[in-house]
């Protein structure tokens, strides 16, 4: 066995014992062997085979003219509005806990000089059309800066947009002029039992980015798709943000391996397990503080009065890596031992609670958090 075999292995056996994120998956060997394999153009000039392949693959797939190869999914969203945004003062409207505005390092208003409109919803965890339209700036007041788009989230902590909501709202914002945005990191795990839901949602939006690193496994990169001409200027703003690569063949046709591996029937196992992982945890007399669709369970610690670094240091001496804010993230490469190893550290946490083994009983965990908030 190769020193490269080895450590492929070791890292993929890190991996399987770690609940943090979806994007703590570790390359395969086919996909390492597509990249070997890969063409070598320079994508600047749209002179690789493989990018530009891949680019159209995920455009039809989403129902666009055309798609475009972007480090990561925080490049797409951003770039995305960017592309949108003309003309200051603008802002955009979005979940009050979507990755847009809690995770992304305030780009909106650095890069697009733009306002966030965080909307926390009514009922449920999606936002409604009725949510939209109580929040929506379409008046020419000047003391306020006038919605131009409307960014959703699909999948949102693991739940699904609905799609008569989504249709819904792509009705009122076409009668308003708005543009709307899908940040679909997670679309795929919202598509695992009808793949054609890809294109369903993607036609409804004038812009989506699919990431390729998160659940499907891939080491680099999401694609943003449009019409051309949308396209066309995203290549203008990812260029003046450093985002031009060269060679990017190695890593469109690793993200291709994974598409093609991991989706559908890969997820569909990762959203068995964490439905499995929710049932137990309720037998625990825990609650979750969002519905377990897909592949992310959160315990509801504030509901439990439980901190969520006791059940991080339980999990480590159970071999398993435990998140931030109760959140548990299933991915391809978590093995069974992991996920009893996990059952068993929130059962000893819960009894140790219940018994007073707790001392410190100050700053129980409530804050809700999707991305951020784990330790350095």
């Amino acid at each position: 066995m190769s020193e490269n075999v080895r450590a492929l292995e070791k890292e993929q056996s890190r991996a399987a014992f770690d609940f943090r994120s979806d994007t703590v998956t570790t390359p395969t060997r086919r996909m390492l062997e597509a990249m070997v394999s890969s063409t070598l153009g320079d994508a600047v000039f749209n002179e690789d085979e493989t990018t530009n392949k891949f680019e159209a693959h995920i455009a039809q797939l989403l129902g666009h003219e055309q798609g475009l190869f972007v480090p990561s999914g925080t490049a797409g969203n951003q770039i995305a509005l960017r592309c949108h945004l003309t003309q200051p003062p603008h802002s955009v409207l979005a979940h009050h806990l979507s990755h847009i505005v809690t995770a992304e390092a305030g780009g909106l208003a650095s890069l697009s000089q733009g306002t966030i409109q965080p909307v926390i919803p009514k009922i449920g965890p999606n936002l409604s059309l009725e949510d939209i339209q109580r929040n929506a700036i379409l008046e020419e007041d000047i003391h306020y800066a006038p919605t131009r788009v409307i960014a959703l989230e699909n999948t949102l902590g693991g739940s699904v947009l609905p799609l008569g909501e989504a249709q819904r709202i792509n009705g009122w914002a076409k009668q308003h002029g708005l543009k709307l945005h899908l940040d679909g990191a997670r679309l795929w795990n919202a598509a695992t039992e009808d793949p054609s839901l890809l294109m369903t949602y993607g036609k409804l939006f004038d812009s989506v980015s699919v990431c390729f690193s998160k659940g499907l496994g891939a080491p680099v990169g999401s694609v943003l798709v449009g019409s051309a001409p949308f396209i066309a200027r995203a290549k203008w703003i990812r260029k003046s943000i450093g985002g031009g690569m060269r060679q990017t063949g190695t890593l469109t046709a690793a993200a291709w391996a994974a598409l093609d591996d991991v989706f559908p029937g890969k997820l569909q196992q990762t959203h068995a397990i964490a439905k499995d992982i929710e049932a137990y945890i309720k037998t625990l007399g825990l609650k979750v503080s969002i519905p377990v669709e897909t592949n992310m369970v959160f315990i509801d610690l504030k509901a439990a009065g439980l901190k969520n670094e006791w059940i991080a240091e339980e999990a480590s001496q159970h071999g398993v890596t435990f998140g931030f804010a109760g959140r548990i993230v299933v991915h391809h490469q978590i093995c069974p031992e992991a996920v009893e190893g996990l059952k068993a550290a929130i059962k000893a946490v819960v009894e140790k609670k219940a018994a007073g083994g707790y001392s410190d009983q100050d700053g129980i965990d409530g804050r809700e958090s999707m991305y951020g908030g784990m330790k350095k």
